[in-house]
């Protein structure tokens, strides 16, 4: 095999085809496992960060782990909200949820899912190293009834708590604290605990082995509640950073389906026999942000220059959009105005409509802001978790440059990328928002109202405020009215527009790739279930 891929890789520049040669080495080993009946081999370009459910607030990350873990409510394969743990749910008054949940359904151990384990995976999610506060920002109390029935008290109404609470993934009390993983362990200062390495939920799959950055292997769960509908024996996630090993690894057949295409590959894998391209539009909105929170610029200097509004514009009319559209995302990308794209409830068309590419007004803007000969900053970018992320921060890097700003660009694995955010760590960084919630306040209570600490902001690492903004966050969760629900919304995202609070770029397009007799469910927020997936 190690062969066969050398072949394939000839001919490309000496560092790339050393990389996919060394990636290939590693791929001979990682893909020696025992065959099964129904064997399921998928890649990605970097690996889960933790198994733990509450470490880390990614798409990826909380995709991967729902086929272990399971919350009280999840989405059917038309993203339309469905019972998992929970049965049914009802308000019992405005601020009152009350879910009740299934019966007889136990955890992998074998011990019985009860009220309890609701209760502690809230406290457990609330802990200040946690990563999942917003998910459940708006639960200020958690009432046992019984044992299976649970009722959330919320900080006033919230017509949407269910929508809210489906990637809150509920743990088992009992397993946590006799292994010690009663608290998450802080993942952005690199400490593990035992729940980083080992799962125990009542999802459909089973952990039956872990190795970090080499692959990770599932089986099914005999138990589980559900009616199975794949018919999977086993799972084996391989991540392959190298774009010419992963794409080898499926024409080849090691590999049964590629997670996140190469745009380079895309009408390679499509002409080639027994394989299939995937494509969907994806609700995620991938954007930059700035530190506007720091008085100095990070190098010493008294001004701060993310903090003119000036300045921010610029950066944004310095972006030409239609040139990533086109020559980086080779087409797989719609350009947005503003971070709610299409597709989400409270989209707005006047809010997303994007200011012109325009450098020489850019130029203009910087040195009435004070920066006629422009400054330098560090741009750090993941390379390994949009698609195409790392050209994309190339291609700015360059766009900047000619309105005289120099962008020194880090790029690092996700899992650095997202473990620098979570510790402040960056001045102006790109980051993907998708609202797991499809509703525009999942957006402006994340990534546009002011960082409190207590799951507001949770990754408005810039520090971007408004206080109207605050304001309408606040009062769009407990509007129950549609009209001037979305009347709110429309008004926060105009101000948040006019202010340039953060660079949006576009909608990506999800691009799978799967071979022949491979069925899969591409969901719009690039969640991947395992649970769907069937094989001929």
């Amino acid at each position: 095999m190690i062969e066969r891929l050398r072949r394939r890789i000839r001919g490309r520049a000496g560092a790339a085809a050393a990389a996919a040669l060394a990636a290939s080495v590693l791929l001979a080993g990682v893909l020696a496992f025992p065959a099964a009946a129904t064997p399921f081999r998928w890649t990605s370009d970097g690996d889960v960060a933790t198994i733990d459910p509450y470490g880390r607030n990614e798409t990826f990350l909380l995709s991967f782990l729902a086929n272990i873990y399971e919350p009280l409510a999840r989405r059917d394969a038309s993203l339309h909200l469905e019972p998992a743990l929970a049965v049914s749910w009802e308000q019992t008054a405005p601020d009152v949820w009350r879910f009740h949940l299934r019966e007889n359904v136990v955890f992998h151990d074998g011990s019985p899912f009860t009220a309890d384990d609701v209760l502690f995976s809230l406290k457990r999610a609330r802990h200040p190293v946690s990563r999942m506060q917003s998910k459940i920002a708006r639960i200020v109390e958690a009432r046992k009834v019984d044992d299976h029935t649970v009722d959330l008290v919320t900080d006033g109404p919230d017509p949407i708590l269910p929508d809210e609470i489906c990637e809150w993934l509920i743990m088992s009390r009992s397993w946590a604290e006799r292994n010690g993983t009663a608290e998450p362990a802080d993942l952005s200062n690199g400490k593990e605990s035992y729940a980083s390495r080992n799962a125990n939920g009542t999802g459909p799959f089973m952990l039956k082995e872990r190795q970090p950055d080499v692959r990770t292997v599932l089986v099914p769960n005999p138990h589980w509640w559900d009616k199975a509908r794949h018919n999977l024996d086993e799972v084996t996630f391989l991540p392959i950073a190298n774009d010419a090993t992963r794409v080898a690894a499926l024409i080849s057949g090691e590999i049964d389906m590629l997670y996140a295409v190469p745009p380079q590959d895309m009408q390679r894998l499509s002409k080639t026999p027994g394989l299939r391209i995937l494509e969907a539009p994806e609700l995620r909105v991938v954007f930059f942000g700035m530190d506007q929170r720091s008085e100095g610029d990070g190098a010493g200097g008294a001004r701060n220059p993310f903090k003119d509004l000036r300045v921010r514009q610029a950066l944004y009319q310095a972006i030409d959009i239609e040139a990533i559209r086109t020559k980086v995302m080779r087409g797989s990308a719609v350009p947005v105005g503003n971070l709610v794209g299409r597709g989400v409830h409270g989209y707005d068309a006047e809010a997303d409509a994007r200011f012109p590419y325009d450098p020489a007004a850019a130029k203009r803007l910087l040195a009435e802001a004070g920066y006629p000969n422009g400054f330098a900053f560090t741009m750090d970018c993941p390379n390994d978790r949009y698609f195409n992320d790392a050209a994309i921060c190339q291609a700015v890097v360059a766009m900047f440059a000619r309105i005289g700003v120099r962008a020194d660009l880090n790029l690092q694995t996700r899992n650095r990328h997202f473990g620098m955010l979570n510790q402040g760590k960056s001045r102006f960084y790109m980051l993907g928002w998708t609202p797991a919630t499809y509703d525009a306040h999942n957006v402006i209570l994340n990534v546009m109202m002011t960082p409190d600490g207590k799951g507001q902001g949770t990754v408005n690492y810039g520090g971007y405020s408004n206080p109207r903004i605050d304001a309408l966050g606040r009062a769009i969760a407990v509007e129950n009215d549609p009209a001037r629900r979305d009347a709110m919304i429309g008004e926060a995202l105009m101000i948040h527009r006019a202010e340039f609070g953060h660079l949006p770029l576009h909608q990506q397009t999800i691009v799978w790739a799967v071979r022949d007799g491979v069925h899969v469910a591409q969901f719009g927020d690039n969640a991947f279930p395992l649970r769907l997936v069937r094989l001929d």
